[in-house]
């Protein structure tokens, strides 16, 4: 689970769906956009601490997790630019709010397609931003200014 806000102090509670089940850990981000939307992150070797406990009786579909504190101080200190995707279908929303984004970080910034598509993923957060006035659905791509300064 790549997820941004699943950070040092956060408490992550798995579904446990076999007898003896093992835990492994992938790779560790240092930066990471919400929706990591084309599989690129700043990987970084971490040294990590962790403790276990089993909670029986308690059934879990799937993961869930508390944070140690605030989530909302992600690169705000000068503002955002924002791309939104509208329709009917949430992952094309995701896609036209990416693709806008990507588009607008070349035209802007002078650079490639793909060096756009890589900082979003590191950098910018993919949200859902509507979801009550079905069928027009909104996602939002955010993308920090402070990251061209």
């Amino acid at each position: 689970m790549d997820i941004r806000d699943l950070c040092a102090g956060s408490v992550l509670y798995l579904p446990v769906e076999v007898a003896g089940a093992l835990f492994s850990i992938g790779d560790t981000h240092a930066a990471q956009g919400d929706g990591e939307v084309c599989g690129t992150a700043i990987e970084s070797p971490m040294s990590v601490g962790l403790s276990f406990e089993l909670i029986k009786q308690t059934p879990l579909a799937f993961p869930r997790y508390e944070t140690a504190g605030p989530v909302t101080s992600h690169f705000d200190l000068k503002g955002y630019q924002v791309t939104t995707g509208i329709g009917v279908d949430l992952m094309q929303g995701a896609r036209d709010a990416v693709s806008g984004m990507i588009d607008l970080l070349s035209s802007q910034q002078g650079i490639s397609a793909v060096e756009a598509y890589m900082l979003c993923s590191v950098c910018a957060d993919l949200r859902i931003s509507e979801i009550v006035d079905q069928p027009n659905w909104v996602v939002s791509m955010y993308f920090p200014k402070i990251v061209f300064d």
